[in-house]
């Protein structure tokens, strides 16, 4: 894989600070921005890089909406039974025959999949130029056609550098929800209660389900769906924490304590782990080694008032100490 230049880094800085703008600007006028602001807006958009990083978010925006309504069921119209007429069948045949013979196969078809139960990552080079980095007890399909590119995350983590290409968006389609692409580096990790998308750079357009508003994310934005009611949580993060989990270490401050569990339980899905709603919600810093999960749940006696129970039925619970 090739290294950055220096040039490489700052223009990738620069497009980034760029996203996180036209992100902001676009949450701000479809929430009935003020006349101040629209002026803002106004002179914002002025540069033609502002205006192309601002049509892109609208670009998203429309995508994913349309394909909302593609995946919500629709009643089939009652059709009158047609008398049989064989002549005709025989020319819808012939015409079939002749498109099949013009237009050939597509441009391009992968399909995969991958399941990883072991521990560490697996990374994998997709036919078109794009990078998927498989995290530990992953499932993951991959489904490329000659018109798009989707990525089934059944369960696990992903990061995906993706490469570029406007009449292909790639689309990461995690249950009922979906996360929409054109050429960007994000990663998303579906577990037990939460549905987390993170942007390392680029854009990104996500909804947690067709009900759902689609949520607009930049470089060093994370988006957290909580499955349990339904809410979502936007966080800044810095550039070294996005998918920070293939250097195999996890750093974390201030996580609250039932969305770490969530996702230390990727790392050890034999035992499930369950929180108290007492503690739940406590705030904690540290570090993970994602080879070594225990260490981690074994320490946390010494950094909140917790204590951790293992019942008969093989669960282990985090309790409050007293």
């Amino acid at each position: 894989m090739n290294r950055l230049s220096d040039t490489d880094i700052l223009d990738i800085e620069e497009s980034d600070a760029i996203d996180a703008q036209a992100a902001s600007w676009f949450a701000r006028n479809h929430n009935d921005a003020a006349n101040a602001d629209r002026k803002a807006f106004a002179a914002w958009q002025a540069e033609p890089a502002h205006a192309r990083a601002y049509a892109e978010f609208e670009q998203l925006w429309a995508d994913l909406a349309q394909l909302q309504q593609l995946n919500r069921p629709v009643a089939l119209p009652q059709r009158k039974p047609s008398l049989w007429r064989p002549a005709l069948a025989v020319a819808a045949a012939l015409l079939c025959a002749v498109l099949a013979t013009s237009i050939g196969a597509p441009r391009e078809l992968y399909h995969t999949q991958v399941t990883a139960h072991a521990k560490g990552m697996r990374t994998f080079n997709l036919p078109d130029g794009s990078t998927l980095y498989v995290n530990a007890n992953t499932r993951v399909r991959v489904d490329f056609t000659a018109h798009q590119r989707i990525v089934h995350l059944d369960k696990g983590q992903v990061y995906i550098e993706v490469a570029a290409d406007k009449e292909r968006p790639l689309y990461v389609q995690a249950g009922e929800a979906n996360v929409r692409v054109v050429g960007t580096g994000f990663d998303v990790r579906r577990s037990q209660q939460q549905l987390v998308v993170s942007v390392a750079h680029g854009q990104v357009a996500f909804a947690p389900d067709a009900k759902s508003p689609v949520s607009l994310l930049g470089a060093r934005q994370r988006a957290i769906y909580r499955y349990a009611n339904g809410t979502l949580q936007q966080q800044t993060l810095t550039a070294e924490e996005v998918a920070d989990w293939r250097s195999g270490h996890l750093s974390f401050r201030n996580r609250e304590l039932a969305s770490l569990i969530d996702e230390l339980s990727l790392y050890r899905p034999q035992v499930p782990l369950q929180v108290s709603n007492a503690v739940a919600q406590l705030k904690v810093s540290g570090n993970l080694d994602v080879n070594d999960p225990d260490a981690l749940l074994n320490a946390l006696p010494a950094l909140l008032p917790v204590k951790t129970v293992a019942s008969a039925d093989g669960i282990v619970r985090i309790e409050p100490s007293k």
